[in-house]
């Protein structure tokens, strides 16, 4: 169906609630069309549930592991750290990667390497600062795009 599964939730009331993203975005077709084929499986399986909502992460979508975080070098988002550096624990700034992304070709052999990731931040007016960390020092992360007025992304 070339989307991908962002996240699966069980809320009140029997509502199971499936986030899908793709590259480009998510489209109306894509959760109509991933409605009915879940609806068909899930009555196949015997999943109990009394409403389905099918919907794309939204603008301030989670980011979870390594492939995800390459996807969006370059985007602005928030990261909240395991453990506080400086006193504080929330950055936001510009995702980057590095240069030699061997992780990348290393994970595709079989092997694991751990990537460190950069975040470029404005720690005070105009002093940019790079904060170096990797996916298992987040305790959460999302995409931070800064919105003007109307609407459109900057």
């Amino acid at each position: 169906m070339d989307v991908e599964l962002v996240d699966v939730e069980r809320a009140a009331l029997g509502l199971l609630r499936v986030t899908i993203d793709r590259v480009g975005g998510v489209r109306i077709e894509d959760c109509e069309q991933v409605s009915r084929q879940l609806s068909r499986v899930f009555e196949v399986e015997n999943v109990d549930y009394k409403r389905l909502e099918v919907g794309s992460p939204g603008i301030d979508r989670p980011l979870r592991n390594e492939a995800e975080f390459r996807r969006f070098a370059g985007e602005r988002i928030e990261i909240k750290l395991r453990e506080a550096l400086d006193g504080r624990k929330v950055f936001s700034g510009t995702l980057t990667v590095p240069e030699d992304d061997a992780a990348a070709s290393d994970a595709a052999a079989g092997m694991h390497k751990t990537v460190v990731f950069g975040l470029e931040f404005e720690a005070k007016k105009n002093d940019i600062q790079v904060l170096n960390f990797t996916v298992d020092d987040i305790e959460r992360a999302k995409l931070d795009p800064v919105l003007d007025f109307k609407g459109k992304k900057r």
